[in-house]
C-alpha cells in the first residue's frame, strides 16, 4: 500500500537518596492539556516539571516529603533499611529503595550510594517505574547519568554511526553538533486522537485549544534522536552490512531492538498480547541497502561515494533497514505512541510539534510543499518540538515500529473505517501483521495538514520511497 492518506482514528514520585524522601509529584492529568504555543517554561526540554506531563511541579517539602522526617504526612511508600526518619546512607550501608504500594505507571529517581557493598557510584542516576502490581521495578540506569523529578534528564551522543566523526556525523544543525544527539522525552499520558473533523481529518480550531480528545495512551520516558538519520550516518551502516574489505557483514541478533527498559526487559506491550518480538531473523533478507536500491527517485539523497549530501536525511530506506540501522546504532524504532507523544508535546496536545504558529511558506518551521526535495537536517530551526527534536513535521515521513493495524482492532476484520486504536495503551505497540507499517510527520511533498501530530499514514515495509526516512529512539 502506498501513502493511503487516510487518518483512521475513530475514535509520585519519590526520590530516595540515603534514606531521604526528596521529591513528590502528582500523576499526569491529561484533561489539563496546558499551553499549546510552546512558550514559557513549559517549552523547555528535559525539565522535570514539564507541562507536557500535565502534573504539578515536584517539591522537596511536600506532605510526607521533608528530609529526615519520621512524621507529618504519609508519602504512601515504604523504604527498606529505614524506619522513615533520619539518614541511613552512612558508609557501609546500601541506600533505601522504595518498596510496597505505588501508583502504576509512576516513576521515581533511585538514590544510589557510594558504599562499597552497593557497588555503584554516588548520585541519583537511575529511574524506577511502578508496575501493574503497584510495586517498584528494578532501577534502570539513566544513559545520561542523571535523573531528576522521576525522569532521566540530559542528552547523549553515543550512537555507533557517529563514532568516526565527519560530515553528516558530527556537524548537524545550526550548532554543528553530533548528529547522534539524543534527547530525553519525559513520559506521561496524552490523547492519540484530537483536532479531527467529522470525517477523521485534521481540523485546527481557531482558539488553539485541542478538541475531540480520545484514545488515551501512557508512554514511559525514553530518548528520541534530535535529528533524522543522515546520509553520512547511514553510510557507516552500509559499510557494516557490506564491509569494503569483503568480510562478513553485520546482521541483527534474534530479538534485538526491544525496549529493554520496559517490563523487566521484555519490551513494549504488544496489542495482541505478550510483548514486542524484536528482530526476527527471517527478515534478514530485507536488509539490502545497496547502490542499486537506495537511489529510488528524483530526490533520492544517497550517493555512491561521500560528497555534498552527507547532512541530508537518508530516504529510500525500507522499514526493515530502518529497524536494523537503529539496532546497530544502539537503539530501536520508536513506537507510534512514543513518536506521536513527542510530536504532540505530551499532554499539551500541540497543533504542530512547535506549537500553534502557522508553518508559513519559507521553511522556518518545517520543510514541506517543496518541489526541490529535502534540506540538511535541522534546517527548520523554529520547528523543534517540546523536547528539542527537529523535523518531526515535514522533511520526510518517519517509519514507526508499529504495523498499520491489528486485525483485532477492526470491527469486521478488514482494513476499513472500522479501524480504531487498540485500548488500553500503556507502552503499547502493534507488532502483528508486519508488512504495512505506520509512517508519521509528513514530508517535503506534504501539505500543512500532514504536519499535525495526529496525522497517520502507511507504507509497504519492503519499499523504499524518496519521501520516507526515520530517526531512532533509545532507552532513557
Amino acid at each position: 500500500m502506498r501513502h493511503v492518506r487516510l487518518l483512521l482514528a475513530v475514535s509520585p514520585l519519590v526520590t530516595a537518596a540515603c534514606g531521604r524522601v526528596l521529591e513528590s509529584r502528582e500523576m499526569p492529568d491529561v484533561e489539563d492539556s496546558g499551553a499549546r504555543d510552546g512558550g514559557g517554561s513549559s517549552g523547555s526540554r528535559g525539565s522535570s516539571t514539564s507541562s507536557s506531563s500535565g502534573g504539578a511541579a515536584s517539591s522537596s517539602s511536600g506532605s510526607g516529603g521533608s528530609n529526615g522526617s519520621s512524621g507529618g504526612g504519609d508519602s504512601g511508600l515504604q523504604f527498606s533499611g529505614s524506619d522513615g526518619g533520619g539518614d541511613s546512607g552512612d558508609a557501609g550501608e546500601c541506600p533505601p529503595q522504595p518498596m510496597g504500594q505505588c501508583v502504576p505507571g509512576s516513576t521515581t529517581c533511585s538514590g544510589i550510594s557510594s558504599a562499597p557493598i552497593c557497588g555503584v557510584i554516588a548520585g541519583t542516576s537511575a529511574v524506577q517505574t511502578c508496575g501493574v502490581t503497584a510495586l517498584w521495578g528494578t532501577p534502570w540506569p539513566c544513559a545520561s547519568g542523571t535523573c531528576s523529578g522521576g525522569a532521566c534528564t540530559g542528552s547523549t551522543t553515543n550512537g555507533t554511526s557517529c563514532h568516526a566523526g565527519g560530515d553528516g556525523l558530527s556537524n548537524c544543525g545550526a550548532n554543528s553538533e553530533s548528529c547522534c544527539t539524543s534527547l530525553e522525552v519525559t513520559g506521561g499520558t496524552y490523547y492519540r486522537t484530537y483536532d479531527l473533523d467529522a470525517f477523521g481529518n485534521p481540523s485546527l480550531p481557531a482558539d488553539g485549544g485541542p478538541t475531540g480528545l480520545a484514545d488515551p495512551a501512557t508512554v514511559s520516558s525514553f530518548r528520541l534522536d534530535k535529528y533524522l538519520v543522515t546520509v553520512g550516518r547511514f553510510r557507516q551502516f552500509v559499510n557494516a552490512v557490506f564491509p569494503p574489505d569483503g568480510g562478513s557483514g553485520w546482521l541483527p541478533a534474534s530479538g534485538a531492538g526491544k525496549h529493554l527498559h520496559l517490563n523487566g526487559g521484555n519490551g513494549l506491550n504488544a496489542t495482541a498480547g505478550g510483548y514486542e518480538p524484536g528482530w526476527v531473523v527471517t527478515d534478514d533478507v530485507h536488509i539490502v541497502p545497496t547502490d542499486g536500491s537506495l537511489p529510488c527517485g528524483p530526490y533520492a539523497t544517497w550517493t555512491n561515494t561521500a560528497g555534498t549530501q552527507e547532512n541530508l536525511p537518508i530516504n529510500c530506506v525500507s522499514w526493515y533497514e530502518a529497524f536494523a540501522f537503529c539496532i546497530w546504532d544502539g537503539g530501536f524504532l520508536p513506537s507510534e505512541a512514543e513518536w506521536e507523544y513527542a510530536a504532540a508535546g505530551g499532554s499539551q496536545q500541540r497543533e504542530y510539534p512547535w506549537g500553534s504558529t502557522d508553518p508559513g511558506t519559507i521553511n522556518q518551521y518545517a520543510i514541506y510543499s517543496s518541489g526541490t526535495g529535502v534540506a540538511p537536517v535541522g534546517t527548520a530551526t523554529l520547528g523543534s518540538g517540546l523536547w528539542g527534536q527537529f523535523d518531526l513535521a515535514g522533511e520526510l515521513w518517519e517509519w514507526n515500529l508499529d504495523s498499520w493495524y491489528d486485525v483485532a482492532a477492526f470491527v469486521d476484520g478488514s482494513p476499513g473505517p472500522g479501524n480504531v486504536y487498540v485500548e488500553p495503551c500503556v507502552d503499547c505497540a502493534v507488532t502483528t501483521d508486519v508488512g504495512s507499517q505506520v509512517i508519521r510527520g509528513g514530508s517535503y511533498k506534504s501539505d500543512a495538514l500532514d504536519l499535525t501530530p495526529p496525522r497517520r499514514n502507511v507504507d509497504d515495509a519492503t519499499g523504499g520511497f524518496d519521501d520516507d526516512g526515520f530517526r531512532c529512539a533509545r532507552t532513557p
